[in-house]
Parts: structure tokens; C-alpha cells; sequence
């Protein structure tokens, strides 16, 4: 069963419309419409990877602050890069 087509309007920059021209001039496409639905088809399934990757990240993001036995605490670990890098620091200006 075809799917039900439904007529639209739109407006594109003189290049865009350049583009698509070209596209079906050269073969590429049997028409305007066709190069329109597969441009269309593609920007939806970007869509759809780009929210599963949002879903997923917001997933990872959920996990990793359930999960606090797994990191330090931004404090402690501030505190212990301060020491080492002052040692280094030190170490560095007793030398002069």
C-alpha cells in the first residue's frame, strides 16, 4: 500500500534550488519531489540518532551519579592535584 502524498509548498535558497535541479538534470533523480523525500528521510533518521544519543548520554549521566563508590569527591581530588604540583612547585624553586 502507497503511502498518501500530500502536496506542500516550500521556499530555498537559489543555490539549494540550483542543487536539486542539478541533481535531477544530471539523472541523479527521477524529479524535485524525489531529491526533497530523501533529503527529508535523512534529516529524520539524524533526528533519531541524535535523540538516542541524547538518551543515551542522559542514561550514562544517571549511572555515573548513582554510582559515587566509583569516583572522589572534586574537593579531595582538587586538594591532592594542589599538593603534588606545590612539591613540584617547590622542588622547582629550590633548584634556582
Amino acid at each position: 500500500m502507497s503511502p498518501v502524498i500530500e502536496k506542500i509548498s516550500i521556499a530555498l535558497p537559489r543555490q539549494m534550488v540550483a542543487d536539486v535541479k542539478g541533481a535531477v538534470e544530471a539523472g541523479e533523480y527521477a524529479s524535485n519531489s524525489e531529491v526533497i523525500r530523501e533529503a527529508l528521510r535523512d534529516w529524520t533518521l539524524k533526528r533519531s540518532f541524535q535523540k538516542q544519543g541524547i538518551e543515551h548520554l542522559r542514561h550514562l549521566w544517571e549511572e555515573a551519579i548513582q554510582d559515587a563508590s566509583s569516583g572522589q569527591a572534586v574537593d579531595d581530588m582538587i586538594e591532592r592535584l594542589t599538593k603534588k604540583y606545590q612539591a613540584v612547585a617547590d622542588k622547582t624553586t629550590k633548584k634556582k
